[in-house]
């Protein structure tokens, strides 16, 4: 299982981290050794053109968009952003997509939230051809790209991840793009739910195995209760998220402190097992902590990282 690291969009008292902080981040995960690096779109810097900047100067490391919510940005637009950014990171950007949330969507931007999957699919019709360098012609419901073709001088198609929990979005995934990128998945859930109906999708379209990243916090530590109290308070909003809220449900668990992955060194490293062996292809850990905790999960995800890199396959 590949393990990456969700970069800190913060700094301390929750300011939020400069450009240059944020690029510093993604050279210090790939000097720690992390396979990929994650950057969620949020309210501060646009993460593609950040992975853009990040990596024409850090090498090695794939850079992963986790995830950015497609209903502010037409499949076109994203295209030649993604074909761009592709380009000048010479192939290492994993575009995660997603719908975001009903709230969001209606409340913050003031769009239409209905039938979200049925959405996807149409955005999804335009954007994979176009990563691809085909001529779109597509007349949907909601979206239309008409006579659409992007030229470019060496255009190669990021990898495709799609945020997926429900069933129909999971289909999706598994028919159409190369994996999925969770978040809020405990085991249970991922054994039972994701890894079976994703693969099954994709074994139903003649598609390779899918990849299956799942992003959870994480703190080593030697006081896991009280990890779990702030992990409570801190991550209360996805417990509240209709979404979230079905996976913490499908766990069987009271909230997202119950998904943490905590405890000591070789807990934490039994907790991650547990993960790899219910179908999770790759770990991206979000740190939780003082900031003695987070230096410890790091000092512990690098020689984890290490270690497998040492042991024969």
């Amino acid at each position: 299982m590949r393990i990456g690291l969700n970069i800190d969009q913060s700094v301390g008292g929750g300011r939020p981290a400069s450009l240059d902080q944020v690029v510093d981040q993604v050279a210090s995960a790939a000097e720690a050794g992390f396979a990929a690096a994650g950057l969620a779109q949020l309210s501060g810097v646009d993460v593609l053109t950040t992975i853009a900047l990040a990596g024409r100067t850090v090498p090695r490391i794939e850079l992963a968009t986790a995830v950015i919510p497609i209903y502010p940005r037409h499949p076109t637009a994203l295209a030649q952003q993604a074909l761009t950014v592709n380009s000048a990171v010479d192939g290492r950007l994993i575009l995660g997509i997603g719908l975001a949330h009903k709230p969001v969507v209606e409340q913050r931007w003031g769009m239409s939230f209905e039938r979200p999957a049925a959405y996807m699919r149409e955005y999804l019709a335009i954007l994979l051809p176009l990563l691809r360098g085909e001529a779109v012609d597509f007349s949907g419901e909601r979206l239309k790209a008409q006579q659409q073709a992007l030229t470019f001088a060496d255009a190669r198609p990021p990898s495709v991840l799609l945020a997926a929990l429900g069933e129909r979005m999971l289909h999706l995934a598994g028919e159409l793009t190369d994996g999925t990128a969770l978040w809020m998945v405990g085991p249970r859930t991922l054994a039972e739910h994701i890894t079976p109906t994703i693969s099954e999708a994709a074994r139903r379209a003649g598609r390779p195995t899918p990849r299956i990243v799942a992003g959870l916090p994480i703190c080593v530590t030697s006081d896991p209760a009280a990890a779990r109290e702030r992990a409570a308070r801190g991550l209360a909003l996805y417990a509240q998220l209709p979404s979230y809220r079905a996976m913490l449900d499908r766990e069987g668990v009271g909230g997202p402190a119950d998904v943490l992955i905590t405890g000591s060194e070789e807990e934490v490293d039994r907790q991650l097992e547990r993960l790899e062996e219910a179908g999770a292809t790759d770990f991206t850990a979000s740190l939780l902590g003082s900031s003695d905790e987070r230096r410890r999960t790091l000092a512990f995800l690098r020689a984890r990282i290490a270690n497998e890199r040492s042991t024969p396959v």
